[in-house]
């Protein structure tokens, strides 16, 4: 429990400072939940999918600052912000699926991808799972093994109990459509840490391009990142004649897990090129 004492309170103050947010969005049903999403901006659509035990709020300036340049659906997953939970496991997979779905009801037969930690993940689900309907996918803090955990977290998920997460219960009640559900939505997050994890197959199949983002001190191994960069062909040599791969690789120094979604100006300046295919031009072209 002492790990608990050095990683949750840092997280807690993220998910509390916004989590209070009176917004106006919508709802549509989806696989049994009403889903809520808010839209911002114009532009080129680009879903957004916030971390676990987050909502739209906790994802801070970020969406604010997509939405001056594309057309933003953020949305709350199951159980998470103002979306009820329902009677199945949260799993990336069924998480996917609710995004695909989500598309299909508004219409969105393709879109950009930015996900930060669970978000990230359920990203590349929907990459591996829907293809179709990911053009490019920014993935923040994500991994795609469970291998690929920090020794220090796969130590921490043991720990895991009902009880470590009671300082986030009050926050999640403001907003939950059944503020009585915690204890039931609590128990499927800790069955998510427990889920086995192996898409490498998946991700060596992917055509969309993906922006890997991790910290320095992430909760997955900087190894980790690289692995997955040159799964999806990167890690080559430039300058020899031959296009760079569509894929990406940015690590943020001296960055922790919870630190990655603060620093929004930082985000923004990787996340754009991206999604708008420029990248720095070397010395012989």
């Amino acid at each position: 429990m002492i790990r608990a004492a050095i990683i949750f309170p840092s997280f807690l103050a993220l998910v509390s400072a916004s989590s209070q947010t009176a917004s106006a969005g919508n709802r549509i049903n989806v696989h049994g939940m009403q889903i809520y999403y808010e839209v911002s901006g114009q532009g080129d659509p680009l879903i957004v999918l916030h971390g676990a035990h987050m909502n739209i709020d906790t994802m801070g300036k970020i969406i604010p600052m997509l939405a001056q340049t594309h057309k933003v659906y953020a949305l709350e997953f199951q159980g998470h912000g103002r979306t009820n939970d329902i009677d199945r496991p949260i799993t990336y997979e069924n998480l996917a699926d609710d995004v695909a779905a989500f598309m299909d009801v508004l219409k969105l037969a393709k879109s950009d991808v930015f996900g930060y930690s669970m978000g990230a993940a359920v990203g590349l689900q929907l990459a591996i799972r829907h293809p179709e309907k990911v053009d490019q996918l920014v993935a923040a803090s994500v991994s795609y093994s469970e291998d690929g955990w920090q020794p220090a977290y796969k130590d921490f998920i043991p720990e895991m109990t009902p009880e470590l997460f009671a300082p986030f219960e009050e926050a999640w009640k403001k907003l939950a459509p059944n503020p009585a559900g915690y204890p039931a939505f609590i128990d499927k997050m800790i069955a998510l840490e427990h889920e086995p994890m192996d898409w490498e197959s998946g991700v060596k199949a992917l055509r969309a391009p993906v922006l890997i983002i991790t910290g320095d001190a992430d909760v997955t191994t900087l190894e980790h990142s690289v692995a997955l960069f040159r799964l999806l062909g990167g890690g080559v040599m430039g300058d020899m004649g031959v296009p760079l791969p569509a894929s990406r690789l940015a690590v943020l120094p001296a960055t922790s897990h919870t630190a990655i979604i603060t620093q929004a100006d930082l985000l923004l300046a990787l996340i754009e090129p991206f999604l708008k295919g420029e990248r720095p031009k070397g010395m012989f072209e």
